[in-house]
């Protein structure tokens, strides 16, 4: 008898195409518009990196209590109306023509960024998979991945032959018909179609997480197992979105705004190509040692891209690099999944991802600021790569994990 389709997989598909808008558009291709304001305004890196980081800290509130709002209204609704926020805010920027509006615009497209980001991937996914949750949650963030390989590249070419607004409004109507498709598939949870997690039978489901007791978010705020997840990712994500913000201004001088694209291309493949590898182990192995590879790698790749001189040397930057970027958005709730009760998950990674976006809401102001007081990006690179080696030695010293009641 043939084995009945869970319909798991269809969310992990539908989340895969949000995670490709909301990544594609409110994370990679934030490199992309602050060069083309740059370039059509004269504008400073320190100008248009401080909005950015207005973006990532307001995306940060959103974040820490988007769980909360997941429980309540549940996917359809949530990502329907950060779908609305992002596209709107995306359209917008193409009608930028002072500083002070990116403040605004921003703050609106934050909205949209905490709604679907990697907190979200995870609150939708939770229900549906136990015992396979990491390799659907790393298919679903490919979809992130995925952004950056087709979403970014394909605005910097219709910024050429649209020009700046009219490519901005055409990316946000083409995402609002992908995020709609996306929503018509999302439901809460297993129960909805009548089976269990991972395409059990109901009957095999695990009983309902018991309710949360008061303070258990004080009690983990106090615990080193809490901080030795959000520390070393928050400075981890910190070093690569300032590297990522400014990557297309970094590359442009040698390679063209066509090489740019290549670039981009070169280090999203690369995070698919990693994402994937490590789904495919990573429910097997100790996801504490996983993330200390990849940031070992991402050092490497950083490291190659302050000394570049050659094309030849950026891609290969660009590549190393890449290898982590995915796996540093999909490693903590990866984590947390197995160090935490299943009860305490959802709250708990939209606690973790908002204190992590918090702290690297700094890290485009912080490339930025180095690189106009020393005229080159070669000292802001390597103080990321300080940053994730710091990272890397704390996420190696946690607690190992314990058996989850």
């Amino acid at each position: 008898m043939r084995a009945r389709w869970f319909y798991g997989w269809n969310v992990v598909a539908a989340v895969f195409v949000m995670a490709m808008v909301s990544f594609g558009l409110g994370f990679y291709s934030l490199t992309v518009y602050l060069a083309t304001l740059q370039r059509l305004h004269g504008w400073s890196a320190v100008t248009v990196s401080m909005p950015v980081t207005v973006y990532y800290l307001a995306g940060a509130l959103v974040t820490m209590t988007i769980g909360d709002v997941y429980a309540r209204l549940g996917p359809r609704v949530v990502v329907a109306l950060g779908g609305l926020a992002l596209a709107a805010g995306v359209a917008a920027l193409g009608s930028v023509t002072r500083p002070w509006q990116l403040y605004p615009v921003c703050l609106v497209m934050s909205l949209g960024w905490g709604a679907l980001s990697g907190a979200a991937i995870n609150i939708i996914l939770a229900p549906w998979w136990q015992r396979r949750r990491g390799l659907a949650v790393s298919l679903a963030f490919n979809g992130a991945t995925l952004g950056g390989v087709v979403v970014t590249p394909a605005l910097i070419l219709s910024i050429g032959a649209l020009g700046f607004a009219r490519a901005a409004a055409t990316a946000a109507v083409v995402a609002l018909a992908v995020l709609a498709a996306a929503v018509a598939v999302l439901r809460r949870g297993p129960e909805d179609v009548g089976s269990g997690p991972d395409g059990d039978s109901p009957s095999a489901a695990p009983p309902r997480p018991a309710a949360l007791e008061p303070g258990w978010r004080r009690e983990a705020l106090r615990s080193w197992r809490f901080w030795s997840v959000s520390a070393p990712f928050a400075l981890g994500l910190a070093a690569q979105v300032g590297v990522l913000t400014h990557l297309v201004a970094l590359v442009t001088p040698t390679l063209g705004i066509g090489g740019a694209a290549r670039a981009v291309s070169t280090a999203t493949a690369m995070a698919m190509l990693g994402r994937l590898a490590t789904g495919l182990v990573v429910d097997r192995v100790n996801r504490r040692l996983v993330a200390g590879v990849t940031l070992a790698i991402q050092i490497a790749g950083v490291l190659v891209l302050a000394r570049a001189a050659s094309p030849a040397t950026i891609y290969l930057g660009c590549a190393l690099f890449g290898a982590g970027v995915g796996n540093l958005t999909t490693l903590p709730g990866l984590i947390l999944a197995v160090e935490w009760p299943r009860e305490r998950f959802a709250p708990l990674v939209g606690f973790v991802v908002g204190i992590n976006q918090f702290t690297f809401a700094f890290g485009p102001s912080l490339v930025g600021v180095l690189r106009d007081r020393t005229g080159g990006y070669a000292a802001a690179l390597v103080a990321c790569a300080a940053l994730q080696a710091i990272a890397g030695v704390t996420v190696l010293c946690g607690p190992k994990p314990v058996t989850k009641t």
